[in-house]
């Protein structure tokens, strides 16, 4: 459980100013503030970490150059289409970066890294597949339902596709993991 909490809290400290962004939005429809708190939190990360000279990770910085780019164009546009088509822009973009092999290697622990390297990789794949499949989903719901259908649909759909594919990685790295040890262990103990 302590590994899944360590990739759970990176993943969510990375994306924190998208879904921050997002939160603000659904819950008071105003855009300009939206943009300024996703910005502002984004930028406060970033601060941070360089202040205490840790890496920051590129999931991170995508996250704050995606607040910062669709939050200017939706505030120039005042369009609420591009509110609802710009997810797609970020699931695309984000399943891109995760098409680089090893992405995935700073939510995992050292554990994992050194018995399921493989299955980091593939489900790296996976992920950026999620990502995709999720541009193609919220730009057919954007383009043919109102507003208020869209942002419940692709809340609801944001979160339980997400989780589910975090507890089927976690799941299979997990049980793929022990067996790989127990196995290694038994060799071992024959030589």
């Amino acid at each position: 459980m302590r590994n899944l909490l360590h990739a759970g809290k990176f993943l969510l400290l990375d994306m924190a100013s998208t879904l921050f962004f997002l939160a603000v939005y659904l819950l008071t429809k105003n855009i300009p503030l939206a943009v300024v708190l996703g910005i502002a939190l984004g930028a406060g990360q970033i601060g941070w970490e360089i202040a205490r000279k840790r890496p920051i990770g590129s999931l991170q910085w995508l996250s704050l150059v995606l607040v910062v780019a669709s939050g200017t164009a939706t505030l120039i546009t005042n369009d609420p289409r591009f509110v609802m088509i710009k997810p797609t822009l970020i699931y695309a973009t984000v399943g891109v970066v995760m098409l680089k092999p090893g992405w995935m290697n700073r939510y995992l622990p050292e554990i994992a890294m050194e018995v399921v390297p493989d299955i980091a990789v593939i489900f790296g794949f996976v992920w950026a597949g999620l990502m995709f499949l999720s541009a193609v989903v919220n730009i057919v719901v954007a383009l043919n339902f109102s507003v208020v259908a869209w942002a419940s649909f692709m809340s609801a759909y944001g979160i339980v596709s997400k989780l589910g594919l975090f507890l089927i990685q976690y799941s299979t790295m997990r049980v793929t993991g022990v067996r790989r040890r127990a196995r290694s262990a038994v060799l071992a103990t024959a030589y």
